[in-house]
Order: structure tokens, then C-alpha cells, then sequence
């Protein structure tokens, strides 16, 4: 059997210890600069205005494709 201190060894080398892990990334998630609410929502509305406009893009050139194929078959 394994004594305490051979297992805390075993546990740092493997990179398995739990409570590194949350105070690691607690410490990284005080160092994330998040966005203001202002600028969350003008981002949120660009994305949602660029899906729009590319699923609209899509559609209309699909529906063109469509049409000549009516055309030419």
C-alpha cells in the first residue's frame, strides 16, 4: 500500500489534484475582462444581422439556381 505521501505524489505528478485545478481556474476567471451590457447587446445584434443577411444571401441564390434549373430541364 501506498502511504499519504507517496498518493499526494503520485496525485501532482499526474496533474490530478482537484483543488489546484479550482483555484487555478478561479484565479483565471478573475483575470477575464467580460463586456460591458451595452456592449454585449450592440455585439449580439451584429451577429444576429449577419446570420439574417447570410441565410437571406443563401436563400436568394438558391432560389435563383432553382429557377434556371427549371429553365434548362
Amino acid at each position: 500500500m501506498a502511504t499519504k505521501k507517496e498518493a499526494e505524489v503520485q496525485n501532482q505528478s499526474s496533474g490530478l489534484n482537484a483543488v489546484e485545478f479550482v483555484q487555478g481556474t478561479k484565479e483565471e476567471l478573475g483575470k477575464v475582462v467580460w463586456p460591458s451590457r451595452q456592449q454585449l447587446i450592440s455585439e449580439s445584434v451584429a451577429v444576429i444581422l449577419m446570420v439574417i443577411l447570410s441565410a437571406t444571401t443563401i436563400y436568394l441564390v438558391d432560389s435563383l439556381f432553382q429557377w434556371i434549373a427549371k429553365q434548362v430541364f
